[in-house]
């Protein structure tokens, strides 16, 4: 019997999988495609844009080189970035200026080596996941297609093949229509799709009549971004959508009506269709099952949110549930998994569902339109929609009156050259105390194994006299020049268990 099986090896099951093989865990990861390739995660259909929250999870595992490596990029990860930007995104369609970002303002952001956002694309996220997982023991089985889940008090079994998988809990990362969502009867809902995508790789005779770029028209959207490489927003109502496959000659007549050009296509090499089908589990947890990433919430994938809110959730849900596995979880822990991450997913569906309102055809839409186009054009509104991409927005509702407290922690750089980063590539959590006293340190050092306390002046302390942050490093205590001790060490029971014996 394996601690947990994950169903599903995509970057959000990977991602999980890793966490939990750093904490010690026997993981074992059943994925139902037979080889990990496939032309739509290679570019330019696997293409996806990491924000820095997703970024940062990288950088503080330490595999921030590998990450930038595999994607193409050459810089030195080492360097901090001087801005925060790397690629501002769009609202809608509707590009976002850098130039136009009030960096200052964005809510306890500090320079750091992981890029606040890195252009990228499945293949290269899958490779350096898997390449770490198996490095971490976990085992990955491919072509392992789950037909039933079963679960009682003390464990959860995958049935594949004739063949049984037991664990002590088991998770569905295996994508939007998840068979274990099913099998496991979570509830989903939300709202059906306004319109059918298509993603496709074509030759087109006269590529000049698309301009490049995103494309709001009077009938939907389309985008060029490669030479070749097209994606278009139909609205029909989602009707197209795997009904049936799209030939030449119904993706030309869709990307006429929607570019209000005359354009031909000569041939189609792949095509794909999705929608905005916007949808969420009641729960993330029933008994001994979980899910993550698109197998608990389903979206348009306008803006690139999916992959970032995935890997949150397996940042979330690692060191929880190998807490829980190993013991020494505080009471209630892993319910916070549902707690904390269900309104992120909530805030992101609704996110999805304000473009698709802004690009429905229409003279109301387009009025609309025009008013969120004068709105990014201003310092603030750019700056907001770029939180909102970003990831900076999220803040979880932990209590604590310091403003820090469920924030994603900035990059604190100590005096001796260490970053906060630096320290958390263990999956352990972090005190940082800038206090002469250290007087937080008795409580921090009897939970070592899953604590790591760390004391000394930094370069830009942000006024903190001391820090408490958990392993996906979400700060969960902070406090002045003067830490408050028993508020500390109620936090470290809350957050990190009883002392070691």
């Amino acid at each position: 019997m394996h601690d947990v099986v994950i169903v599903g090896a995509g970057p959000v099951g990977l991602f999980l999988a890793c966490e939990l093989g750093l904490a010690g865990c026997s993981v074992l990861v059943l994925e139902r495609e037979p080889q990990p390739q496939s032309p739509f995660k290679a570019e330019p259909f696997g293409m996806r844009g990491l924000s820095g929250a997703s970024v940062g999870a990288f950088y503080r595992r330490g595999l921030l080189p590998q990450l930038l490596s595999a994607s193409g990029m050459s810089e030195d990860p080492g360097a901090p970035t001087a801005s925060p930007l790397r690629g501002a995104g769009h609202f809608a369609g509707m590009m976002l200026d850098p130039a136009r970002i009030d960096v200052d303002s964005l809510p306890y952001w500090l320079p750091s080596p992981a890029p606040r956002s890195l252009r990228t694309h499945l293949e290269a996220v899958e490779t350096v996941l898997s390449e770490r997982a198996s490095g971490l023991g976990v085992d990955i089985r491919y072509g392992v297609a789950v037909t039933d889940v079963t679960q009682n008090e003390r464990g959860a079994v995958a049935h594949a093949g004739g063949h049984t998988y037991p664990a002590r809990w088991l998770v569905g990362c295996d994508g939007g229509r998840s068979t274990v969502r099913k099998l496991a009867g979570f509830p989903f809902e939300g709202t059906e799709p306004q319109f059918t995508g298509y993603s496709m790789q074509v030759t087109v005779a006269v590529p000049e009549k698309l301009d490049f770029g995103f494309h709001l028209t009077p009938q939907g959207m389309y985008l060029r971004l490669l030479p070749g490489h097209l994606a278009m927003m139909d609205f029909d109502g989602g009707a197209f959508d795997r009904s049936r496959q799209p030939t030449l000659d119904h993706l030309q007549s869709v990307l006429r009506r929607v570019s209000g050009t005359d354009v031909t296509l000569s041939e189609v090499q792949l095509a794909t269709t999705f929608t905005d089908r916007a949808m969420q589990a009641t729960t993330y947890r029933q008994g001994r099952v979980l899910l993550a990433g698109d197998a608990a919430h389903i979206h348009s994938p306008l803006g690139g949110q999916g992959l970032n809110l995935g890997i949150g959730d397996a940042m979330n849900l690692g060191w929880k549930l190998a807490a829980t596995v190993r013991g020494h979880a505080p009471q209630g822990l892993l319910d916070t998994y549902t707690r904390e991450r269900r309104p992120v997913g909530a805030a992101v569906l609704d996110w999805s569902r304000a473009q698709v309102a802004v690009m429905r055809p229409g003279p109301y839409a387009q009025a609309v339109q025009g008013v969120v186009r004068d709105l990014i054009g201003t310092r603030d509104g750019t700056t907001y929609v770029f939180e909102r991409i970003s990831g900076a927005w999220i803040r979880y509702d932990l209590g604590g009156e310091h403003p820090l407290v469920g924030r994603d922690a900035p990059d604190l750089h100590l005096e001796d050259g260490s970053r906060l980063g630096d320290l958390m590539g263990d999956g352990r959590g972090v005190v940082l105390d800038f206090s002469a006293e250290q007087s937080l340190r008795p409580a921090a050092k009897n939970r070592e194994s899953r604590l790591r306390y760390v004391a000394g002046a930094a370069r830009n302390d942000l006024g903190l006299g001391a820090v408490l942050v958990r392993p996906d490093g979400v700060v969960v205590w902070a406090d002045g020049r003067t830490p408050d001790r028993p508020a500390f060490e109620a936090a470290v029971s809350e957050w990190f268990g009883d002392p070691e014996s």
